[in-house]
C-alpha cells in the first residue's frame, strides 16, 4: 500500500495529491493544510519514495501501474470518487486516471507535467544510470532541475537522495513509456493546467498542448516558478487550485454579493490580510456557499431568521448590514419591524429597543439615498 497522509474532515470532499519523481508528499507541505480546510486531502508517496515500499513496482513499470496503486489506496480509504491534483509524474497519473477511469475523477489539476516526457531515450538512460550508481550524484543537480536559481527546499532534495534507486528507476521506465496525446480529447473531468514559466522539464508549451486538447480545460502560467511549483510558489498554486476545485466558494461569493451588495463585499475583501484570509474563505464557502444557497428556505425567510439571531446575541453592527440585506431580499420596512417586534417577546425588550434603533437608522439612510 502506498504511504499517505490524510488531512481535513473525513466527511469533506476527497482530494488526492500526487508527487513528482524524486520527492515525497512533503512537496505539498505549504499547500495541503490550507486545502484541507474544505477537503479531505490525501497525499501519497511514490513507491520507494518517502514511506512507500520500494517493491510495489519493478522494471518496466508504467504510469498505469502507478494509477492502479492510487486507486487501491482510494479504495482502502473508502473513497470512490475524488478530485485529483498531481505534479509531473503525479500529474501523468492524474491524466491516466481521467482517461481510463473517468468515473473515479470528479475534477483534475495537472501541474508542471505533460502528456509525454520528451521520448523514451532520456528516461531509459537515467534509469540505467540510477540502477548502476544510485541517486546521490543525481540528487546533486536537483535544485537546478526543480527550482529557479537561488531557491531550494532541503527536505525535498534529501528525499530525492534517499529514494530507493530501483523504484526510482522503475518510475523512469514509466515516464519513458508514457504518451497520452492521442487520448486527451476523451477527458471529461473539469481540468486545470498549471505551468511554471521557468520550468525546463515540462515547459509551458507542454501544458498548453494539454489545454488545447482537453475540452473546456483552462491554463494558468506562474511567473517565477520552475518544476516544483507547489514548493516554490505555494500561494499562487493554492489560489489556482481553490478557484478550480471549490465550486461552493464560487457560488458562495456570488450569493454573498447578491445579498450584501458589491460595495460591502469589496470592502471586506479589501481589508483581507493573510491573517483573515482563511476566515473570509470560511464565510464564502460555508455561510454563503452552503447555507444561503440551500433552497429549503427562501432568501426572505433566511433574512428573517438572521435578523432574529443577531438581535438575540446583540450583534448590532451585523444587524445593520443584514437590515440592508433584508431589504435587498424583498422585505418591506413594515415586515422588518414585525420581525423586530417579535424579538421583543423572545429576546427581550432591551435587545429589541437597540435593534429598532439600529434598523431605523439604516432605513432612514436608505430613504435618504432614494430621495437623492
Amino acid at each position: 500500500m502506498l504511504n499517505h497522509l490524510s488531512e481535513g474532515s473525513a466527511s469533506a470532499p476527497p482530494l488526492l495529491l500526487g508527487p513528482s519523481l524524486g520527492t515525497s508528499y512533503a512537496l505539498w507541505d505549504a499547500v495541503a493544510p490550507e486545502l484541507s480546510v474544505g477537503h479531505r486531502v490525501i497525499r501519497w508517496d511514490l513507491p520507494g519514495h518517502g514511506g512507500s515500499p520500494a517493491d510495489l513496482i519493478g522494471p518496466g513499470a508504467t504510469v498505469g501501474d502507478l494509477a492502479d496503486l492510487v486507486l487501491a489506496l482510494a479504495d482502502s480509504l473508502g473513497v470512490e470518487r475524488f478530485a485529483y491534483a498531481g505534479v509531473s509524474l503525479g500529474g501523468a497519473v492524474g491524466l491516466h486516471l481521467a482517461v481510463h477511469r473517468p468515473e473515479r475523477v470528479s475534477s483534475l489539476a495537472v501541474i508542471c507535467s505533460s502528456a509525454h516526457f520528451n521520448g523514451a531515450r532520456p528516461w531509459q538512460e537515467r534509469a540505467a544510470r540510477v540502477r548502476e550508481e544510485g541517486l546521490a550524484r543525481l540528487a546533486q543537480s536537483a535544485d537546478a532541475r526543480w527550482f529557479t536559481p537561488g531557491f531550494s527546499v532541503p527536505r525535498l532534495v534529501r528525499d530525492h537522495r534517499d529514494a530507493d534507486p530501483g523504484a526510482y528507476a522503475a518510475c523512469c521506465d514509466a515516464l519513458a513509456a508514457f504518451d497520452l496525446r492521442d487520448r486527451l480529447g476523451e477527458i471529461s473531468a473539469p481540468t486545470l493546467l498549471i505551468a511554471g514559466r521557468e520550468d525546463p522539464a515540462t515547459p509551458p508549451s507542454h501544458l498548453r498542448e494539454i489545454a488545447d486538447a482537453v475540452p473546456g480545460a483552462t491554463l494558468t502560467e506562474l511567473p517565477g516558478a520552475s518544476h516544483l511549483a507547489p514548493a516554490e510558489r505555494p500561494e499562487a498554486v493554492l489560489a489556482a487550485l481553490r478557484a478550480h476545485f471549490d465550486g461552493t466558494a464560487r457560488r458562495g461569493m456570488a450569493v454573498r454579493r447578491e445579498v450584501l451588495g458589491d460595495a460591502h463585499v469589496d470592502r471586506a475583501q479589501g481589508r483581507q490580510t493573510p491573517f483573515t484570509a482563511r476566515f473570509q474563505d470560511f464565510i464564502s464557502r460555508y455561510a454563503w456557499g452552503e447555507i444561503w444557497t440551500d433552497e429549503t428556505l427562501s432568501r426572505r425567510e433566511r433574512s428573517m431568521v438572521t435578523l432574529t439571531a443577531l438581535v438575540a446575541h446583540g450583534h448590532y453592527e451585523e444587524l445593520a448590514m443584514h437590515v440592508r440585506a433584508a431589504r435587498r431580499n424583498g422585505l418591506t420596512a413594515d415586515e422588518i419591524g414585525a420581525v423586530l417586534l417579535q424579538t421583543a417577546v423572545y429576546c427581550g425588550v432591551p435587545a429589541a429597543n437597540s435593534a429598532f434603533a439600529t434598523a431605523q437608522r439604516v432605513l432612514a439612510e436608505e430613504a435618504g439615498d432614494v430621495a437623492e
